[in-house]
């Protein structure tokens, strides 16, 4: 595993953390939940910007306090709360970048900028919110990083700013040899692009799944209070009250496909899992 959380805990007033999670080498891996959830709180802690109060983090098969300054060269880091300074330039972040990694790659560097229309001269203050977006990935990105660790790289952006930036991100990962965290409010981004998903809430993981398997298996069920009564429950994993009847999140439509036809059985998207794993009771 590229990084590893294993009962990773952070207490604050009125928040607990208490996660694991896995990243699989050459996986792009979404963290997921709404804004409180811990997701930030889970960066930093990897990043150590944070002392944790238990469990183990472990990144490249080491405990992370351990982790040499050539170990700390393998990590990209996108913040949403941080940045350049607005007073430097491109220029000015160029003899920066050379002299803290040293595999950064200037030539490329260069010539991502200017493919991504990015000035050279003005000052980052002056930017857009999609020219400071990319400066941040592409600075992430520029000395070949084996993990990426990208809080919120899209928020804030328009469509064609946001398919961009993503476009950068899969371009990243076709060595096959890096992998990539990312958290994202954009739920269509993270099905595009995410191999699997945690689903964080109130510091806890709530559910863990591959991409393909939820958007493939998961599903939401409509049914009247009648039908709801009927049902078999065993793949009912939350269930909220509707003015027809209720929703029910599960993890095998197929299997109430086949065996209530007159059941209305839509697709579960994961801006649906979130809301139905959260707001939805249990069974």
């Amino acid at each position: 595993m590229l990084l590893k959380l294993e009962n990773v805990q952070k207490q604050y007033d009125g928040f607990r953390l208490d996660c694991s999670l896995d990243l699989k080498p050459g996986y792009i891996t979404g963290l997921i939940g709404p804004n409180g959830a811990g997701k930030t709180t889970v960066f930093r802690s990897v990043l150590g910007l944070i002392a944790i109060d238990e469990g183990n983090i472990e990144i490249f098969g080491k405990k992370s306090s351990d982790l040499s300054l050539k170990d700390r060269e393998d990590i990209g880091v996108v913040l949403a709360e941080s940045g350049f300074s607005g007073y430097l330039t491109i220029q000015d972040i160029i003899p920066i970048l050379k002299n803290l990694y040293k595999r950064f790659d200037k030539e490329e560097f260069i010539k991502q900028c200017r493919e991504a229309g990015l000035p050279f001269r003005k000052k980052i203050k002056d930017f857009s919110t999609g020219m400071k977006a990319k400066l941040k990935v592409l600075a992430a990105m520029s000395h070949d990083a084996r993990l990426l660790i990208l809080d919120e790289p899209t928020a804030g952006l328009d469509v064609i700013a946001r398919d961009e930036l993503l476009d950068y991100i899969r371009n990243y990962m076709q060595n096959g040899e890096r992998s990539i965290l990312i958290s994202s409010h954009i739920s269509r981004d993270l099905e595009s692009l995410c191999d699997d998903v945690y689903l964080i809430d109130q510091g806890k993981i709530v559910l863990h799944e591959e991409t393909d398997h939820l958007l493939d298996c998961y599903g939401l069920l409509k049914a009247t209070e009648d039908q709801y009564e009927a049902l078999d429950k065993k793949h009912i994993l939350r269930r909220r009250k509707e003015n027809y009847g209720f929703s029910c999140l599960t993890d095998n439509k197929q299997y109430y496909c086949e065996r209530y036809p007159d059941l209305v059985v839509e697709k579960g998207a994961i801006d649906e899992v979130i809301t139905l794993m959260i707001r939805g009771g249990r069974i």
